[in-house]
């Protein structure tokens, strides 16, 4: 069985959205794309604020016509976060957005236009240094593809992805990320497995159009999960019919469930059942709400009865196990103190938070002797 450690990497070149690398040997990156009206401007800014709080790497915003390109202006103006600008077909847009300060560009060299069109839009991205992503959906193959193919699969959006990318070889332009997105996993997989061997770029993972929040998710767990676990993946968005924030956190669920990125709490916890000496759905679900500002690293605990608690709570930094008369709290593996069913939920929380303060403070006096 293959375990986080023997995850091998596929090897890839490295290019950099804003000052974050993707591909090489850099973490894999998670990102969302804003639902917002990107001329309101304020919203739009509101809602890449909350995709930073809870941690994405990356946010795309769409960008449609130039009023949207001059929105755009203003939200590069005022966010640090690294920034896609997703365009299509109009290859003025592009530029303009370019000249704005975009950190990579979102297109489709086939659907530019003219060859004049792709090698302006290419030239200025390379003077200016910024990546672009190419973008292959299976919903939005062309009628030729579809014509040769019959229906959308694997291999047509293979040929569309080689297709593009021949473009900008031709162009001598050699720094962007690739994805290859379609609603089912099969073909999702298939396409991303037939295009690894056949270039060294980065690949951008996604389950396109997934479905909502519980459906998208285990979709995009499974797709994106047995790519990971063969390391193909470079950068990843879960597409969900929900919030923006909820791929964000899914998509680092899923990382940190291979041991692929180590961020905020690890929450390992029983489904309970008659053995339970607390409400341990209602704690988990508490609990996950109130520690969602977590950044630290952090492996938590929370079993409801002594047959499996003890042997999982010496493995986290902290654990809970159910027990009576009273439960018992664990600190980094070791039985600590005893902890009443009455102030359980505050006391775990409080645990949490100083095992978190005390490892922050550790990284600055690190740091500070370096």
């Amino acid at each position: 069985m293959k375990t986080a450690n023997e995850i091998q990497r596929r090897e890839t070149r490295r290019i950099m959205v804003g000052n974050v690398p993707v591909g090489g040997d850099a973490p894999i990156t998670v990102q969302s794309m804003t639902n917002t009206e990107t001329c309101d401007v304020e919203a739009t800014l509101a809602q890449i604020r909350r995709l930073e709080d809870v941690g994405a790497d990356i946010v795309r915003v769409s960008v449609p016509t130039m009023d949207a390109a001059e929105a755009f202006r203003e939200i590069r103006a005022s966010t640090r976060l690294p920034l896609v600008a997703d365009i299509h077909f109009d290859y003025r847009i592009a530029l303009r957005v370019l000249e704005y300060g975009v950190d990579c560009l979102r297109i489709n060299p086939g659907n530019i236009g003219r060859e004049e069109r792709v090698r302006a839009v290419v030239s200025s991205a390379g003077d200016k240094g910024i990546p672009l992503r190419i973008g292959v959906n299976a919903g939005s193959l062309s009628k030729a593809l579809l014509r040769k193919y019959r229906e959308p699969s694997a291999e047509a959006m293979i040929e569309s992805a080689l297709a593009q990318i021949d473009i900008l070889d031709k162009l001598d332009f050699r720094d962007f990320k690739i994805s290859l997105k379609a609603s089912e996993v099969f073909m999702t997989l298939a396409a991303y497995r037939g295009l690894a061997d056949q270039i060294d770029n980065p690949f951008h993972l996604g389950i396109t159009e997934a479905g909502g929040q519980r459906g998208g998710t285990v979709k995009s767990a499974i797709g994106m999960g047995a790519l990971l676990m063969e390391g193909i993946g470079d950068t990843i968005r879960v597409s969900l019919a929900a919030d923006p924030v909820e791929e964000i956190k899914v998509g680092f669920d899923i990382l940190k469930s291979l041991g692929l990125r180590h961020k905020g709490v690890n929450l390992v916890a029983c489904p309970s059942c008659s053995r339970q000496n607390f409400d341990v759905i209602g704690i988990v679900n508490e609990l996950e709400t109130r520690l969602e500002d977590i950044t630290t690293p952090i492996d938590v605990a929370v079993i409801g009865c002594i047959v499996n608690g003890p042997g999982e709570a010496r493995e986290a930094e902290v654990g809970l196990t159910g027990a009576s008369p009273a439960n018992m709290a664990y600190l980094d593996g070791s039985p600590d103190h005893k902890v009443s069913n009455e102030n359980l939920l505050d006391e775990l929380e409080s645990m949490v938070r100083r095992r978190v303060a005390e490892k922050q403070a550790a990284a600055k006096d690190l740091i500070a002797s370096a």
